[in-house]
């Protein structure tokens, strides 16, 4: 039992440092107006695309506590997928967090192991709510409130020695964490090797995405066909879009390295587009089951294979 709060905090770290998360903080439910002014701002320019789930509950990511009654304290985590990968030339590329088990699945059970340790660690009922990419809840803003990481040019959470290829979690909570924390600084500094980059413009300047023109919205988001123009934009990325994260320095020089949770589907790294095209629907449950890919079905995943063997054939052309 932990009753002082600077010891419930150290020993709560220590507990998901052990089930291996790569940072954790503690933050108050207080307004953040300017995250929801950037929110609210996405979607009246419409940059959020055909994503309509970003235009609603508004109220909930403005007043986490409607989704926990009597919230006091969000608990933020980052889980590092940073795993080393080769791919062969010539195939289509998936990106790196879809060719591991669904995060989802993987980063809540990691949670509810923590909030059992921190059940043991409080000693007295608690109310708490589980949070993985599954709530209206501004992860990054909160993340950053907790201390843990700092967003960069790539709109993505930047997290010291463990980088952008990260998992976010929270736990919402009925009980005050008081918790030191600093102000992180600005890690990108003067690069701007994202921006140059992004093949599609999809970032428009530091921090500032169009999301309809992210490969990966429309390889994964995006439910209709392609335009003409969408599917020449996504190249030779048949599931998401990693590059962003490639040329970072930032990720090259990171210490904390993917969790031990995250095994690498090796037959999924150098598939080609063939046999994406000739697979079964029996095929696609038994090779992609489990994986983020599975989420976007048969159909969209052999648009995006037809989309990336005609870019294929055009470049072979040139």
């Amino acid at each position: 039992m932990s009753n002082n709060s600077a010891d419930l905090a150290k020993n709560i770290k220590k507990a998901a440092a052990k089930l291996g998360f790569a940072a954790i903080g503690f933050s108050a439910p207080v307004p953040q107006p300017l995250a929801i002014q950037r929110a609210t701002a996405m979607v009246h320019e419409q940059r959020h695309g055909e994503m309509h789930f970003l235009e609603t509950r508004m109220e909930e990511r403005a007043d986490p506590s409607l989704l926990l009654p009597g919230l006091r304290t969000i608990i933020s985590t980052a889980i590092s997928y940073n795993y080393p990968l080769k791919r062969q030339p010539g195939f289509p590329k998936i990106s790196k967090y879809a060719l591991i088990d669904d995060y989802h699945r993987v980063v809540r059970s990691k949670l509810e192991a923590l909030l059992a340790e921190i059940e043991i660690l409080v000693a007295e009922p608690l109310h708490a709510r589980i949070t993985v990419d599954s709530s209206p809840l501004l992860e990054k803003n909160w993340a950053e409130e907790a201390g843990i990481g700092k967003t960069g040019k790539n709109t993505l959470l930047k997290v010291p020695s463990a980088g952008t290829y990260l998992f976010l979690g929270e736990i919402l909570l009925d009980r005050e964490i008081p918790s030191s924390k600093f102000t992180l600084p600005n890690y990108c500094g003067s690069c701007g090797d994202c921006l140059a980059h992004c093949p599609t413009g999809a970032l428009m300047e530091p921090g500032k995405i169009d999301a309809s023109k992210c490969i990966s919205y429309l390889t994964i988001e995006l439910k209709r066909e392609f335009t003409e123009k969408e599917g020449a934009m996504i190249g030779d990325w048949m599931f998401g879009c990693d590059l962003c994260q490639e040329v970072c320095p930032y990720n090259q020089q990171t210490s904390i390295t993917a969790s031990r949770a995250f095994m690498v589907r090796k037959e999924l790294v150098n598939i080609s587009t063939e046999s994406v095209l000739n697979i079964t629907r029996s095929g696609f449950r038994a090779l992609f089951y489990g994986t983020p890919i599975f989420r976007i079905g048969l159909r969209r995943l052999k648009r995006n294979a037809r989309a990336v063997a005609k870019n294929s054939a055009r470049e072979k052309n040139i």
